[in-house]
């Protein structure tokens, strides 16, 4: 691969904020958007906390005969694919559509559609008409998960190649590396890149409750997130999107686009081990971050943040530190690494997407984002975690990574505009 890849621009739905700035201040702030569950009655079940977005799809530009047509997750991509174009001065149709484009992963996809029209249509007998709700004419969207980026495919007039990525919880970062293979590779000029996920639904809380992969820290929930803290106890729920404009290097150029920054590497590996369990020694992920630097031809020395997968269970935070001391070794004590997720939540799918966004803004702004919440180290998680507070540091290379059900482990490198060596 010969051709840099350069991010134009940016979009995010979150919990805390809609739009990059709103986003982004919540980091800098360390506040956390985590409160007992809205969205549906929770009760019964033994984690009821997640961070959820406050989203008005009508106050985005959304009509409602989209809205009635689209799932929640799929409105979140819509937004923040309309944000991020808007950010890159980008015209799809006053240049090449068929060179343009998407790649937009997902963890569980229309599950809020297929759990809502399965109740209408199986309480009681077969029901397809229900206080004016109708159950089946959209249906089949849910079902399919090339729903996503076909809709944002559609809405924004790119044909070029269009694909979903459904790989658990690394979902985001493996579209967003895929997206930038695409372009290294030649086969696109443009890439409409990201994630997005709505999983706050009773049968998504529930698959994770049944684990005890979730917090029950229901009485304090705003404290329930705390990755690599001694006291840990599972992550919380989140929901939202982020879409990167993904462009050819010389391409940004010569239209005159700001260069955010580049993605300079990607990598993604398989366990081979166990659905939900990790090897302790994090040989796999540690894997993909040496692959993802010998690809960008960076030294493990120049890694000045990362930004760390954190769900804040007790082995994912165990494996994802014994990972980054074995590649970066001794380099490792001094770089900062935390966890979004302690303030935004778990989005499953989609919180790769929206790491990779505020490791952007974390290059933009000069400033790692913190771990909130983190207060009592433990001793098997013995790195600079960056606690509470949001800390001004020279930034050029910046390493996101992620780990999901299924043994997934993939790593970016995000270098900051001129930044790259060659």
């Amino acid at each position: 691969m010969t051709r840099r890849v350069a991010v134009t621009g940016i979009g995010v739905v979150a919990p805390g904020g809609i739009g990059a700035t709103a986003f982004w201040d919540l980091l800098a702030a360390g506040r956390t958007a985590t409160r007992g569950i809205t969205l549906f009655d929770p009760a019964g079940l033994r984690s009821r906390i997640a961070a959820e977005c406050d989203f008005d799809p009508f106050a985005h530009g959304l009509d409602a005969e989209l809205c009635q047509r689209a799932d929640r997750y799929v409105q979140f991509a819509l937004v923040a694919a309309g944000e991020a174009l808007r950010d890159s001065g980008l015209d799809i149709e006053a240049g090449d559509p068929w060179r343009t484009a998407v790649c937009l992963g997902s963890a569980v996809g229309g599950t809020t559609r297929l759990e809502h029209d399965y109740v209408l249509v199986s309480e009681g007998g077969r029901r397809w008409d229900v206080d004016q709700e109708k159950a089946g004419p959209q249906l089949h969207t849910a079902f399919q998960p090339s729903t996503l980026a076909s809709v944002v495919a559609e809405r924004f007039g790119a044909r070029g190649p269009v694909q979903t990525v459904s790989t658990g919880c690394t979902s985001g970062l493996d579209a967003v590396g895929y997206a930038f293979h695409t372009i290294a590779e030649g086969r696109a000029e443009v890439c409409i890149a990201g994630a997005s996920d709505s999983p706050i639904s009773p049968i998504t809380m529930a698959c994770f409750d049944a684990i005890k992969a979730t917090s029950p820290n229901n009485d304090d929930p705003e404290h329930a997130s705390r990755p690599f803290d001694a006291h840990r106890d599972g992550f919380v729920m989140g929901e939202g999107a982020a879409v990167l404009v993904l462009e050819e290097y010389e391409h940004a150029r010569a239209r005159g686009a700001e260069i955010l920054c580049e993605i300079s590497g990607y990598a993604t590996y398989g366990n081979a081990y166990h659905m939900t369990g990790l090897t302790s020694e994090g040989l796999e992920m540690a894997r993909a971050i040496d692959t993802t630097l010998d690809q960008a031809r960076i030294d493990p020395t120049l890694i000045d943040y990362v930004n760390a997968h954190g769900s804040g269970t007790r082995q994912n935070d165990r494996h994802e530190t014994a990972a980054v001391k074995r590649s970066l070794g001794a380099h490792a004590h001094e770089t900062p690494m935390s966890s979004i997720k302690s303030m935004v939540g778990h989005s499953l799918g989609a919180i790769g997407a929206i790491e990779v966004v505020a490791c952007v803004l974390a290059l933009k702004h000069q400033v790692v984002p913190p771990t909130a919440n983190y207060e009592t180290p433990d001793p098997e998680c013995d790195l600079d975690y960056v606690p509470r507070t949001a800390r001004p540091r020279k930034l050029n290379h910046v390493l996101s990574v992620g780990s999901g059900f299924g043994g997934f482990q993939s790593a970016v490198l995000l270098s900051g505009p001129g930044g790259r060596t060659r």
